[in-house]
């Protein structure tokens, strides 16, 4: 690599781990002055509040504003080459503007790959070990979920509950049906089920069960109790927040899978948060682009004016990818789509302005 790649290389990095450090010390102090009355009350310990929570709160904040500040980086320290007409003199000795680009690409790359990396895999790690300190020092993550929760348990079975509580492990008005085809062939109701935390199964409390023949014939059953071996779990009637935080990427994919052959619809969420960890990485590249384009060109104004721009464009991404997002989980819109929605117009955006950049 020539001297001006390891130039713009150290220029981008430099600012970039300069910044993004600043913000997590800002985060870090209003974070603590937010929660030291909980962490007093609680009687969190000082190793615990350091090593537990904040080593393991960086890399999430980190990965969360790494695309913002990648972009950031780049329109700061580019606006003050083209302020000090240092990219006319560049271009003037013969680069070219696509030759230009190409350390902050190889930055953009880096960046990228190490953006995956962080949510896909360390990330997942240091959230479980954040969850733990969370759960025990600052607020229960574990909630109960809303009410008549109905659950496919296999193709043609399905289970419903009104209600579900997590600390007696009791469910509230339960059934059970089963079809063949479009036939009904199996119907229990139950005034409760319990989970039995030693044998791991659901007895079955005040019960009758129909069952129907081919004839429709019916023939009834009742009794107190009943153990069985439903294959219902107990996370399927409650949600912890934000679960998928503690999963990589394979135990995504694997909870994806699982929950759509169970026909769940909580499955789109986590479909989300699997293509953003794509789309996050893929965003930092078309940001570079971007803002490269954006400042290149020496304008009136300087640095005031391009981050001013530069601003308003990274936090335009941000609400348009929170109004897909919103489309994605509570409308029709595929998971995949309004995740990339953002990518795919502000890719054409960076493209345009590629065009009209100084040559």
């Amino acid at each position: 690599m020539k001297i001006i790649d390891w130039y713009i290389i150290k220029k981008y990095l430099g600012t970039f781990f300069y910044s993004i450090t600043l913000l997590i010390l800002v985060v870090i102090v209003f974070d603590i002055s937010e929660k030291i009355d909980t962490f007093i009350r609680h009687h969190a310990p000082l190793h615990a509040i350091i090593f537990d929570y904040y080593v393991n709160f960086i890399p999430y904040f980190v990965n969360l504003f790494i695309y913002l500040f990648s972009f950031i980086a780049v329109v700061f320290f580019t606006s003050r080459l083209a302020g000090n007409t240092e990219i006319v003199a560049m271009l003037s000795s013969g680069i070219s503007f696509r030759r230009l680009l190409r350390p902050y690409m190889m930055v953009a790359v880096f960046l990228a790959v190490f953006s995956f990396f962080l949510r896909s895999f360390l990330i997942p790690i240091t959230n479980h070990n954040l969850r733990i300190f969370m759960n025990t020092y600052v607020e229960n993550l574990t909630k109960d979920k809303e009410r008549n929760i109905h659950v496919q348990l296999s193709p043609g079975t399905f289970a419903y509950v009104e209600s579900y509580n997590v600390d007696r492990r009791t469910g509230y008005r339960f059934s059970l049906e089963k079809y063949k085809g479009e036939r009904l062939i199996y119907k229990l109701n139950s005034w409760k089920i319990v989970r039995d935390t030693i044998t791991n199964k659901w007895v079955i409390y005040n019960y009758y069960i129909l069952r129907f023949d081919s004839i429709g014939n019916q023939r009834l059953q009742s009794g107190y109790m009943m153990d069985t071996t439903l294959t219902l779990k107990p996370t399927d009637l409650y949600k912890i927040k934000h679960r998928y935080e503690e999963m990589n990427y394979f135990q995504l994919n694997h909870y994806i899978q699982k929950e759509r052959e169970r026909g769940s619809l909580s499955y789109k969420r986590y479909e989300i948060e699997k293509y953003k960890r794509f789309a996050g990485p893929v965003a930092i590249l078309i940001l570079t682009l971007l803002g490269v384009a954006l400042t290149s060109r020496k304008v009136r104004g300087g640095i005031g004016m391009h981050l001013g721009l530069g601003l308003l464009l990274a936090f335009s991404y941000i609400l348009l990818m929170q109004i897909s997002v919103v489309f994605s989980t509570q409308g029709n819109l595929s998971p995949s789509v309004g995740v990339w929605i953002p990518n795919l117009v502000y890719l054409v955006i960076a493209l345009y302005l590629l065009k009209k950049a100084p040559k």
